[in-house]
């Protein structure tokens, strides 16, 4: 009491002082003074929330509680976050009543704060732990009406799979929630869970939606299988076939790209089953299809897909013996980008065995690609051909080694 009393005394004789010599009723040493307090008040609220942040993340739940309850009794800047965090605490710690209170007061004295959202999914998640019963419809917020049906999921799901339907065919509803609610569905084991999901995927709520099913089917694993199959099968829209080739390869369905790589008739999607077949790295199956009649072109397209895939073996094969020249053209090419350390001795042997100047050209090119410098240089020295040993020197002279420089030089001292 002595101490307040003096500070009092003081404040009043410094007010007096600069009153009195040039009439600001807050002299500068004053407000310095109350500068200093208030800067002193802000270093202790942001020291007590960092506290209370580390206490959270040790899971030191009542130390927790009490460090944000002394920001939240500060009423500074941090006081909304401070009543979020010590709600969250409250409910770690199995004081789920006074979470709820806690939560109350935050949106009782903050009404716009950016905690709010956080804190409508804390209660959630509160009525849950406490077994209260969560109605979706009642919520607002349409992150929050998804976090009630995702909880009701997993303890009702018989009363959720009938709102996510209504979900769906609410035309009020934003793209995203109707998104969402799919890739729920999509994750449920339920028999009408998988009805429902199983129409929007054949078209029964529009194109998107479609699409958007599709995928998450496709995600869902080899469950859904035949389903997809049925939807490729009844489409004639390029767009949905192309997502449905897309599900396949997220489900791991090899069989089923196989079979759209062998029997679509159109173009687009006949190479797109081919890119995913090596993107799955499908060797046996893109080898099978190299091996049935078909026209160049397709050829071309697999052989893009074996390096995808990672067969060197069978890129090597194919431009060492192909009797197309053009397939064999394309095939060492495709060595550069994918064959690695095997590709460098069989290239040297084709352009070292090659009379016609394509296919030489291909084998400089992909040494290039590859970075083999001191292949080109061997083979540039032995050149007699004035064509092919300018090709080569061309390649060497943008090629960033000391070798490559070297090789420069030494064309420069001739």
């Amino acid at each position: 009491m002595k101490n307040i009393f003096t500070l009092i005394f003081i404040v009043g004789f410094f007010c007096s002082l600069g009153i009195a010599q040039d009439g600001n009723s807050t002299p500068p040493i004053v407000s310095n003074f109350l500068g200093d307090q208030a800067a002193s008040a802000n270093g202790r609220e942001e020291q007590l929330y960092k506290d209370g942040t580390n206490y959270l993340n040790e899971s030191q739940w009542q130390q927790a509680i009490e460090a944000f309850s002394q920001v939240a009794a500060m009423k500074g800047r941090r006081t909304d976050a401070a009543l979020y965090w010590k709600a969250y605490a409250l409910n770690k710690a199995g004081h789920r009543d006074e979470a709820e209170t806690t939560i109350t007061a935050l949106r009782r004295d903050f009404p716009h704060s950016d905690w709010l959202k956080d804190a409508g999914a804390l209660e959630l998640q509160i009525k849950q732990g406490s077994g209260q019963a969560i109605d979706p419809g009642r919520e607002s917020d349409e992150d929050l009406k998804l976090l009630a049906i995702n909880s009701l999921m997993n303890s009702e799901p018989e009363r959720a799979i009938p709102l996510l339907q209504g979900v769906l065919t609410n035309p009020n509803n934003s793209t995203k929630l109707k998104e969402r609610a799919l890739f729920v569905l999509a994750q449920s084991n339920s028999p009408q869970a998988s009805e429902i999901i199983g129409a929007i995927a054949r078209g029964q709520s529009g194109h998107d939606l479609q699409v958007k099913a599709i995928h998450y089917l496709g995600i869902s694993g080899s469950r859904y299988a035949k389903l997809l199959e049925d939807v490729y099968a009844a489409s004639s829209d390029t767009s949905i076939k192309r997502a449905v080739l897309q599900a396949y390869m997220t489900s791991g369905a090899k069989e089923l790209v196989f079979a759209a790589a062998r029997g679509e008739k159109d173009p687009e999607l006949h190479r797109a089953a081919i890119h995913q077949l090596g993107a799955m790295g499908a060797r046996k199956e893109l080898e099978e299809l190299y091996q049935s009649p078909s026209s160049t072109g397709d050829k071309e397209e697999i052989l893009q897909a074996f390096g995808v895939a990672g067969d060197v073996d069978a890129l090597i094969h194919i431009a060492s013996t192909d009797g197309d020249s053009k397939v064999r053209e394309r095939a060492i090419r495709n060595l550069g980008p994918f064959g690695g350390e095997k590709a460098g001795p069989v290239l040297v042997q084709i352009y070292a065995n090659e009379k016609e100047p394509e296919l030489r050209r291909a084998a400089i090119q992909s040494m290039f690609v590859l970075g083999d410098a001191t292949d080109l240089i061997a083979l540039a020295r032995k050149e007699t051909d004035p064509a092919m040993k300018r090709r080569l020197a061309e390649q060497i002279s943008v090629m960033n080694s000391k070798e490559s420089r070297d090789y420069m030089l030494e064309i420069l001292n001739k």
